[in-house]
């Protein structure tokens, strides 16, 4: 069995939650008991109108180490998740903040222990992954495929020196590197980004580090229908306007150049221009994929999907390309 590392730094892992009575009831014992020494959760409860007070004020009974921020509605002042975990982070009493979702569950006792080993470094951000359960439901497997596809990326780009986005459902920074950057001021008017901008305006190569430890996966559960996964991917691509030049760049070049292939590749097969050299190029590019993906992965807990890789990643493309410009020209008014 491999050893845990020793860790002895004090955590705070906050919670920002609106209407989450059930997934908070369901999921905030297992942070509430993870195998660590010195740790709290902060748990804002943002305008809620559900039974989430109740279920707080229970819990807080059992687990001293919670600590509940109340955010009431205001007739005028609408506010968001940024100004929720905001508070949230003025309300933790330890440097090194951890951050999560009330609809995620941490993958073993260890989560915290695992994520927060990385600030022994000179780390102030740490990436963590997020991946979804898996289930029966038809929108399920390619949820899980695109989750993984991102993780890739900013998982790798991060390892290469040039961090660019994190996921607010595993996502890790210290107090100090909040306030001192002023926390979300430059995109507080952009109702997501969270975790992403904060993540892209912040990270470096040396400030940066990540984790994909299995012990310190966080799941969580995909929407269920295409409402609800549109509502998300519209919210979620929308912020890529605002990321650094050169990283937009870069994910449109991905974005691009990945559905020009498909685009050539069917005009060649229509018009049987070079069929054979066509489908040679396309076999080729499958077999790396297939030898590159399998083992990552299998390291990301999704081997399953590697059968799915020569279907979704077609969709995966697409996918880029429209919900980009849905993201850059519709705006998000709410976060939940």
């Amino acid at each position: 069995m491999e050893q845990l590392p020793e860790v002895l730094i004090p955590v705070s892992v906050i919670i920002s939650a609106r209407n989450e009575a059930k997934n908070l009831q369901e999921n905030l014992p297992f942070i509430l008991q993870q195998n660590y020494s010195d740790f709290e959760v902060v748990v804002i409860n943002d305008c809620s109108y559900d039974a989430s007070d109740v279920v707080l004020e229970d819990m807080q009974r059992l687990y001293p180490q919670l600590k509940v921020v109340t955010i009431t509605e205001h007739d005028r002042f609408k506010t968001g998740k940024k100004f929720a975990l905001t508070l949230g982070i003025k309300a933790a009493k330890n440097e090194y903040l951890l951050f999560t979702d009330a609809d995620c569950k941490p993958a073993s006792v260890n989560w915290i222990a695992r994520m927060a080993v990385n600030f022994s470094t000179q780390a102030q951000i740490v990436l963590g992954y997020s991946p979804y359960y898996k289930t029966g439901n038809f929108l399920n497997p390619f949820t899980r495929f695109e989750t993984l596809k991102t993780g890739i990326n900013y998982l790798s780009s991060a390892l290469t020196g040039d961090p660019y986005m994190g996921i607010g459902r595993n996502l890790a920074y210290t107090k100090t590197l909040f306030f001192s950057q002023k926390g979300f001021a430059s995109h507080m008017h952009v109702i997501s980004g969270d975790d992403d901008l904060f993540v892209n305006q912040h990270a470096t190569a040396d400030n940066t580090i990540i984790e994909i430890h299995p012990d310190a996966f966080v799941y969580t559960s995909a929407k269920t229908t295409l409402t609800s996964w549109y509502r998300q991917k519209k919210r979620h691509m929308g912020v890529g306007k605002l990321y650094k030049n050169k990283h937009r760049h870069m994910l449109s070049f991905d974005a691009i150049s990945g559905s020009l292939f498909y685009i050539l590749l069917i005009l060649c097969l229509i018009f049987k221009y070079e069929p054979l050299l066509a489908l040679g190029l396309f076999a080729f590019r499958l077999i790396l994929q297939l030898i590159i993906y399998s083992k990552i992965l299998k390291k990301l807990g999704g081997k399953d999907l590697i059968w799915y890789l020569p279907f979704f990643d077609i969709i995966y493309y697409m996918y880029l390309n429209v919900f980009g410009l849905i993201g850059t020209l519709l705006k998000t008014t709410q976060w939940k």
